[in-house]
């Protein structure tokens, strides 16, 4: 059955991982850029325009926020990386508390790294890929923002990111649903078919 969009609700915000709710779901935690477009993934995965808070401002999200589709998995919104209008202090902080909650969280089934399809893969990208492979932790790209990408050059944006990161790499876009049932697909089905 083709699956364009799931019922979602918003769940609870954490700082860390002692906050975080119990249940068994498979969680898949979204790491990316301040301003790649997690919450418009949220949004366009649920088809519904104000579940996550978008923002013009990076770096806006400081808490760990959990999204339950329809319950069969959780989304978990991180904060961005990449941007640090915020006290070192802070951004220690936090790093503390995500790196516990990456390592230690027994429900995560996969992270989720998303890119911009616009841009080619950032410094940092690659920074947060290294550490979680660092860790041996599973992780699959989402190319985000692929509506801005030229119809003649989308196979190229994947191929690309598929070289330089390897594994699974989904296109999305949150202006129409064209690769939602792929994305649906493949977190249903995680680690059943592909371990």
């Amino acid at each position: 059955m083709a699956i364009k969009y799931m019922q979602a609700k918003f769940l609870i915000s954490a700082e860390k991982l002692s906050q975080c709710p119990e249940y068994t779901l498979p969680e898949f935690p979204l790491l990316g850029r301040s301003n790649v477009g997690k919450s418009s993934f949220i949004n366009g995965l649920a088809n519904h325009k104000k579940l996550a808070k978008t923002s013009n401002t990076p770096g806006k999200t400081r808490l760990i926020n959990f999204f339950d589709f329809s319950n069969k998995f959780m989304l978990a919104d991180l904060p961005g990386y990449g941007y640090a209008k915020v006290s070192k202090e802070a951004q220690n902080r936090w790093q503390k508390y995500l790196e516990e909650y990456l390592l230690e969280r027994k429900q995560i089934t996969s992270l989720i790294q998303l890119v911009d399809g616009r841009h080619d893969i950032q410094k940092n990208d690659f920074q947060m890929r290294e550490w979680v492979t660092a860790y041996d932790l599973p992780i699959f790209t989402i190319v985000t923002k692929m509506d801005y990408v030229p119809k003649s050059k989308t196979l190229n944006v994947i191929k690309n990111v598929e070289k330089q990161f390897g594994g699974v790499v989904l296109p999305f876009s949150a202006i129409d649903n064209r690769y939602n049932e792929k994305i649906f697909d493949h977190i249903l089905n995680f680690g059943k078919e592909d371990v």
